[in-house]
């Protein structure tokens, strides 16, 4: 039986400038192609004569659809248009993720400057002291988490409202004095740039779809001061006491030791700080908090959008029950509910050898639970105790909180 060989399939980044600023060999790829996959924007910069292959615009949903399109024209020489540089959040790092073996092995990508390449060249900034955000297909809330005074960050735009709906949010959050620059079709001849402030914001111009935001970050004063490290103060989150406090989650998020890409459950969330803490360490950290209160679990979520990690998972069931089912994480904390039956052997099986539990308690009970888990399994048992200057008549003395006792260990076996 015979079988029609794969696609030799070819990645072209173009430009606002469209045909005019392909080099020759990004042209004679699309010229010689069977078929030319893109967004309809990128398939109508290809002149007619030039590119006679067939064309098709990207299905929606995206991503589902991609190996069979890719099926369906197999043995067909096949180049798909990007925006810019397609594996900066772009079509070609979908395709590396969605495509099978045998195709992938003959991917060819042909980049072009990327939008955020030609920003930095526009306002003179260094590419690699920048940070970027893209809001396309992504909530607004992700820029929260990288509003810093004095940083300078580009933010991918979804579209024309876009502009607007940031400068909302840095008016929102205390950055009204940020300086806004909307860069428009960059890179064609109708490049242009919009200069204004978010507390000014919108200006009178229209703003076009295509477009890039450089934001010279600046806090107002009196506007909450977050860090980057974990320990935020306890006045940013919403929370009804069910809240690890400050020096507590600090100490806890360097038990738990978060690792970009890693997977985090926070069992018994509360206001979700750990969770969102470990999010906020590095963007491709991920997390779900387990929750069984309903308010709590809403709570969580409004306080994960609030502090810039939108994309934390809620799950609103009580443990160990609504752990079934979750991927497996490279860490657990469990902030409540430790005598629940079967929870902590529940979290325990689902690690992976390397992977980190940390427990905290502050009752008697729980705390004879982990010493006993400590002597079976090792790792290091400690006692948290923090203590606050607070007025005693016309003096200042200490006040001291519950102290908290704290297990933290790394599971044993291959690769551990």
């Amino acid at each position: 039986m015979s079988t029609v060989p794969p696609a030799a399939i070819s990645v072209v980044g173009i430009g606002a400038d469209g045909w005019d600023g392909l080099p020759a060999r990004s042209r004679r790829v699309l010229g010689t192609a069977e078929v030319l996959i893109g967004g309809s924007r990128q398939l109508g910069l290809l002149p007619a004569a030039e590119c006679p292959g067939e064309r098709i615009a990207w299905p929606s949903p995206l991503r589902p659809a991609v190996p069979g399109l890719f099926a369906a024209h197999g043995g067909r020489r096949i180049a798909v248009l990007a925006s810019g540089d397609p594996m900066f959040y772009g079509i070609g790092r979908t395709l590396v993720e969605t495509l099978d073996p045998e195709r992938r092995a003959g991917l060819t990508v042909l980049p072009h400057p990327s939008s955020v390449s030609y920003a930095c060249a526009r306002v003179g900034w260094a590419l690699e002291a920048v940070e970027t955000v893209s809001l396309v297909g992504r909530p607004l809330a992700a820029l929260s988490a990288s509003l810093h005074d004095g940083r300078r960050v580009l933010v991918l735009s979804e579209g024309a409202d876009t502009p607007g709906a940031v400068a909302a949010l840095l008016r929102e959050k205390g950055f009204g004095g940020t300086r806004m620059r909307v860069l428009e079709q960059l890179g064609s001849d109708r490049e242009r740039t919009v200069d204004g402030t978010a507390d000014t914001w919108p200006p009178h111009e229209r703003v076009d779809p295509l477009n890039v935001i450089a934001l010279d970050l600046v806090r107002s004063p009196g506007a909450p001061r977050l860090g980057a490290v974990p320990g935020l103060p306890d006045e940013a989150y919403e929370h009804d006491g069910q809240l690890t406090k400050r020096y507590v989650r600090a100490a806890t998020l360097a038990a738990l030791a978060p690792a970009p890409g890693e997977l985090l459950w926070d069992v018994g969330g509360g206001s979700g700080s750990i969770g969102i803490e470990w999010m906020r360490t590095e963007r491709s950290c991920r997390a779900v908090a387990v929750e069984k209160d309903p308010a709590r679990a809403a709570r969580i979520a409004r306080n994960a959008a609030a502090l810039g990690v939108p994309a934390l998972r809620v799950v609103t069931a009580a443990a160990p029950g609504g752990l079934a089912g979750l991927p497996a994480p490279d860490a657990v904390f469990i902030g409540g509910g430790l005598t629940a039956p079967g929870l902590l052997d529940a979290c325990w099986n689902a690690l992976p050898a390397g992977g980190r539990l940390v427990a905290n308690t502050v009752t008697l009970e729980s705390e004879a639970l982990l010493a006993r888990w400590y002597g079976e399994h090792g790792g290091e048992l400690v006692r948290l105790a923090v203590a606050q200057a607070v007025p005693v008549g016309g003096f200042t003395g200490w006040r001291q909180a519950m102290p908290v006792t704290q297990w933290s260990v790394t599971k044993a076996g291959a690769g551990a």
